[in-house]
This record gives structure tokens, sequence and C-alpha cells, in this order.
């Protein structure tokens, strides 16, 4: 278990990545969102790995990148803010009623991360969609809902980010985060 690593998950558009931004300004690690960087990568090659085209291979190039995230996120100190972790793999397969691989479920199982994981619920008046982003609001209150289930199940607590400004949300996070860590960064 890496106890230094915290995982920031919620639905598309809940204010995540502005505020591991927010928390990157203040000195701590950030390890980036999956997703949005395959959709990215996908749409400029013309790949088919996209949550509208093929939900299952889109699932496997996020579990690699999660593992290669946490990989690299567990040879740094201090305190870790992961956008999305492996449990989140799980979350996405089981939002789109897809069976979840053995491998998959033994990946969160075997890659265990603090068992403090900040839930960035939805929040109506900070969703957007974009390019990449494509979910309504109501998959985006459903993807919140399946990360708090899927999370839970495997044993993780889950604290719920305020629905309040991203300098507040990062001194909520930074307030909650175990002192012997911050003394590290």
């Amino acid at each position: 278990m890496q106890d230094h690593m915290f995982i920031v998950t919620g639905g598309p558009g809940s204010g995540k990545s502005s505020l591991l931004d927010a928390l990157n300004r203040r000195g701590l690690a950030s390890m980036p969102e999956a997703g949005r960087a395959i959709i990215k990568d996908q749409v400029r090659i013309g790949g088919t790995a996209l949550p509208w085209a093929d939900r299952e291979m889109f699932a496997e190039l996020m579990l690699g990148w999660e593992l290669r995230s946490y990989h690299e996120a567990a040879r740094l100190p201090g305190p870790v803010l992961m956008d999305r972790g492996i449990p989140d793999v799980i979350g996405y397969l089981t939002l789109c009623g897809l069976p979840v691989p053995a491998h998959v479920e033994t990946a969160a199982r075997l890659h265990r991360y603090n068992r403090r994981v900040f839930l960035a619920p939805y929040w109506e008046s900070i969703f957007t969609q974009d390019s990449e982003r494509k979910q309504d609001p109501a998959e985006a209150r459903e993807t919140g809902k399946a990360m708090f289930e899927t999370y839970t199940r495997l044993g993780y607590e889950i604290v719920e980010l305020p629905l309040s400004g991203i300098e507040a949300r990062a001194d909520f996070v930074i307030d909650s985060l175990p002192e012997t860590l911050l003394s590290a960064t």
C-alpha cells in the first residue's frame, strides 16, 4: 500500500483537475488524469479506443495509464494526489454495464492507495461539456455514484469535497492530509 498517494475522483466536470492544479501551485505533486489524455491521443491518431467507440479498449488504455502513474508516484516523496486511480477503471466499466475483467480487479487489489479518497461530487454550476467531455449532467452524476460505490466496495474511506471555490477546496484537502506527509514536501 502507498499511504502517500491520495486519489481525487468523481464525475466529469466536478473540478478535480482545477483542484489539482491549485494544489500543484502550492507545491504538492500530482499525477494527471488518463481519460482526457487518451481521448486526445486517440482522436489525433484516428484510434478507436474512445468512450464513444470502443469502451473496453478505452478501459484497457486507462488501466495501463493508471498503473504507470501508480509506479511513478510510488517513487515520489511526500503526498501525491492522483487524478483518478486504478479503481476508476472498475467504476467506468460498471457504469457502462460492461464486465470487469479479473485482471482489472487484481490490479485494484494489488495496487492500493491511501485509504482516504477524495470525491468531487457533481456540481451543476461548474459542469461543462467540451470535445473530450461529452457526458451529460445525468451521466456525470452517475459517474460520481459509481466511483463512490467502487471505492467503498474496495475498502476505501470516501471524503466528499465541499462545493466551494478552488482555493477553499485546496485548503480542505491540505487540512485532510497527515501532517507527517506534509512535512516531507
